[in-house]
């Protein structure tokens, strides 16, 4: 799945990650209920961003929610998923984005698309996107046209683009794109005073997934001799951070003046998750302090007299019975093992690659796909200095992130 917005779910807690995986799993249910099976390889981390604003402004319903069967991405278990207009209008969004994305490809003849058999059946399959969320869109008073005509727009300024080219020219079509999606949830939410707002988010966060793109392409682009905005407008990298913060900055004081019931999973992934793609895509840390402060005295002798008198009797007799089994030891019995409900061979191989395929083995905890034991992923105890004062964790006034308390800048 493509996206820039991708949070480990170490890094989110029971109830945040139990929302995300909703909103995701109901963005992937919305393209099969609509549009058919195949529809679901458009599923995408930012599309369900869509959803999360809708069901922040509306707040959680119990309507909203539906549990579905069991599924290979999520280790055969059954999960509560997100349903309604928010699900139904990010499906039609990541459509019309993935058409772009393809005639993208296309147009820089990436790889199998190169050759003309292959490059024309992506066409069709770009265009019945297209089609498809334009049907989904115009359901819920969306006009994906604006989508549209900005992606046409889009080849033609990337052609009359050169050096010295503004580089916010060239990526004023996908901010426009995103800015029209983010307001329409506005809309469905019935609060029209969150559209603008919402647009200046959206726009912005536009200019983030656009110059992301950018970054992490360009040396295969340029090893490739695709095109890549960084390269042709002879844009820098320090550059290219700097519209990135600016942005980022942006969008926070963008969604400061929006009216949530509940927008703590908004908060967590437009202000610490993106500012942690950005991280990702410099390959720079996401805080400003490099280390935690030590208290005052923290190397000094232990507080009283270390060569006092050891507290109460140190000959005296071994409180407890001295004699008696050593708690777990060989005397005590093992306790009894759960009975394990073993999966098959084949089984066990299908839920091991919906794990491996959706990274719940590298993050989080997992259930293991044959003994069905809690499994702990390799980076669950991964962390940097921001996750140690827990801002994420307990977001509010005052938190690092949202006072700026302690001095991490995420």
């Amino acid at each position: 799945m493509f996206g820039i917005v991708r949070p480990c779910t170490h890094r989110l807690s029971e109830g945040l990650r139990t929302e995300w995986m909703a909103h995701l799993c109901g963005l992937c249910l919305a393209l099969r209920a609509d549009h058919g099976q195949f529809a679901r390889i458009v599923t995408n981390y930012d599309g369900l961003i869509v959803s999360v604003l809708t069901e922040a402004q509306t707040g959680a319903m119990p309507a909203g929610r539906r549990t579905a069967g069991p599924c290979p991405l999520r280790a055969m278990r059954t999960a509560p998923v997100a349903m309604g207009e928010g699900a139904r209008l990010a499906a039609a969004v990541s459509l019309v984005l993935a058409s772009a994305k393809v005639r993208d490809h296309v147009a820089d003849r990436d790889g199998l698309l190169a050759r003309r058999p292959v490059a024309a059946a992506a066409r069709r399959v770009a265009a019945g996107w297209d089609r498809a969320g334009a049907r989904t869109g115009a359901a819920l008073g969306f006009d994906t046209a604006l989508l549209v005509d900005a992606v046409d727009r889009q080849t033609g300024i990337e052609t009359l683009a050169g050096p010295g080219t503004p580089l916010l020219t060239v990526t004023e079509p996908t901010e426009t794109a995103t800015a029209a999606a983010f307001a329409h949830t506005a809309v469905l939410a019935g609060k029209p005073q969150n559209a603008a707002p919402l647009a200046e988010a959206g726009r912005l966060f536009g200019r983030l997934a656009h110059l992301l793109d950018a970054v992490e392409d360009r040396e295969a682009d340029a090893a490739s001799g695709a095109w890549n905005p960084l390269t042709v407008t002879g844009t820098s990298l320090t550059e290219a951070r700097r519209l990135c913060d600016d942005a980022l900055h942006g969008v926070r004081l963008a969604l400061r003046e929006v009216e949530f019931t509940d927008g703590t999973l908004v908060h967590v992934l437009l202000a610490h998750e993106l500012r942690r793609s950005v991280d990702r895509a410099f390959g720079t840390s996401s805080c400003s302090h490099q280390g935690l402060e030590v208290p005052e005295g923290s190397f000094g002798p232990p507080p009283g007299n270390p060569y006092g008198p050891t507290p109460g009797n140190p000959y005296g007799p071994t409180p407890g019975n001295p004699y008696g089994p050593t708690p777990g030891g060989p005397a005590a019995p093992p306790p009894p093992r759960p009975p394990r409900d073993r999966r098959g061979l084949i089984a066990g191989c299908l839920v091991w690659a919906g794990l491996a395929c959706t990274c719940q083995m590298c993050c989080g905890s997992f259930e293991d796909p044959w003994s069905r034991e809690r499994r702990e992923a390799p980076c669950q105890s991964c962390g940097d200095c921001c996750e140690a004062c827990n801002c994420c964790g307990q977001c509010g006034e005052g938190c690092c992130c949202c006072g700026d308390s302690c001095g991490c800048d995420c």
